[in-house]
């Protein structure tokens, strides 16, 4: 199994290209199957989620070429052979549940395996499913299965979430392009990602206003034709490239990067010191003067402070001035990096849901252990600021969600390398 070996050297300078959202990514995929034509995404990140959603697709009947080194996706689903969304493939990522109401609007009929279990607490598809049921689904749960028939289509309805859930507005947003009529979701979630969808779906025929809002209306349509959609920015790879400099000093220019994208998050980096500043291709960021100051964090839906950067702007604050409270509000048991910096001299106290950081002068290098995606990259940006060396193991979580991290991190001046397990 691999690690990550970060050596402290100091200040990074240099550009950082930031590579398409993988969250969007794996919600344009599954698009394909709302129509024939083909659907071709670029700025596809490479990651390993994406090869998984590319299996999936395929074991439906899909045919999806990769080319320009993995960036452009190239989709047909003219001809699906399958309708069954196996849990040998599923347990592996909790977005294969949205095949669901793309098969589902399409032909009628999906059966698709209930999505393991989350190291970073529950996440429930009831809400995709309620969703399907308000548009005249017919579903049954058995056997860890989902059996999903709309015999005569799904019926336009209205949709009201009672928690806002990106998965299920997604699935649910999918699914109405086909429906019969009107279908208007409340408490919709914002995120850029639901807004990229919205548009991708736009070009392939579909009648969508509304998103961005928490109110999204979409008028069904017979079908939907081919289209070509270039993927968003990632938002999260953005925020976490730029906390290196703020955490290691230095200058460094996120290419690619939109203030929109991560407004909350540059609020909370201004109030602790760190200067955001946009330019004609990205976002240049670096500190004011000297060490960062705490700030109190909330984890939030978008637009508020995301909770997918919560870790990582927990390592900058283990090397702030003063004292800060980050309260996680989204997911529960999102604190299992804390242990793991507190191995390397941090300053955390964990009660519930909200952590409690003392700023250090320095932290020092070890041996940690990734726990999840955003966990491992936090640890590797507080082995950034450690004196030492700091090696992170079980980074197979990384290369879930952050493409080419030693490369990225390398290019701007830090001391970084991977280590093939056996």
């Amino acid at each position: 199994m691999d690690s990550i070996l970060v050596t402290g050297n100091g200040p990074l300078q240099g550009q950082i290209p930031i590579a398409g959202a993988k969250n969007a990514c794996l919600t344009l995929m599954p698009a394909t199957l709302l129509s024939e034509e083909p659907l071709t995404l670029t700025n596809a990140p490479r990651l390993s989620d994406i090869k998984t959603m590319t299996a999936l697709l395929q074991s439906l009947g899909a045919e999806v070429t990769t080319l320009q080194d993995g960036q452009v996706l190239a989709m047909s689903s003219h001809d699906l052979d399958s309708h069954v969304a196996d849990y040998d493939i599923v347990r592996k990522m909790r977005a294969s549940i949205l095949v669901l109401g793309p098969m589902l609007a399409r032909d009628g009929h999906a059966v698709v395996s209930l999505p393991g279990g989350c190291a970073i607490g529950a996440r429930p598809v009831d809400l995709h499913l309620k969703a399907l049921e308000a548009m005249g689904a017919e579903l049954e749960l058995k056997e860890g299965y989902v059996h999903a028939k709309a015999p005569g289509g799904l019926e336009g309805g209205v949709v009201e979430f009672p928690l806002v859930s990106v998965g299920a507005t997604e699935n649910a947003l999918m699914a109405a392009t086909l429906a019969k009529g009107s279908t208007v979701l409340k408490n919709a979630a914002r995120e850029p990602e639901i807004v990229d969808l919205a548009q991708c779906l736009r070009k392939m025929g579909a009648q969508i206003e509304g998103e961005g809002t928490s109110e999204i209306t979409i008028q069904g349509v017979d079908r939907l034709h081919g289209a070509t959609h270039p993927v968003v920015t990632d938002r999260i790879e953005l925020g976490t490239f730029m906390l290196a400099p703020a955490i290691c000093g230095g200058e460094v220019e996120c290419l690619g990067g939109r203030i929109d994208l991560v407004e909350a998050f540059c609020e909370r980096l201004d109030a602790a010191g760190v200067s955001v500043e946009e330019t004609d291709v990205g976002l240049k960021v670096a500190r004011k003067n000297g060490r960062v100051r705490a700030v109190d964090v909330v984890t939030e839906p978008f637009p508020g402070f995301p909770t997918d950067l919560q870790a990582q702007m927990m390592a900058l604050m283990c090397t702030a001035e003063g004292t800060s409270v980050l309260e996680e509000k989204i997911f529960e048991n999102r604190f299992m990096h804390a242990p793991e910096l507190m191995r390397m001299g941090a300053k955390i106290d964990v009660h519930g849901g909200t952590a409690t950081v003392t700023g250090v002068e320095r932290l020092k290098g070890a041996p940690v252990m990734a726990t999840d995606l955003r966990a491992s990259v936090s640890l590797i940006l507080a082995g950034l600021a450690a004196e030492g060396e700091t090696l992170v193991n079980r980074v197979y979580h990384l290369d879930r969600g952050y493409e080419r991290v030693e490369e990225k991190l390398g290019n701007v001046g830090a001391r970084i390398e991977r280590v093939q397990g056996e």
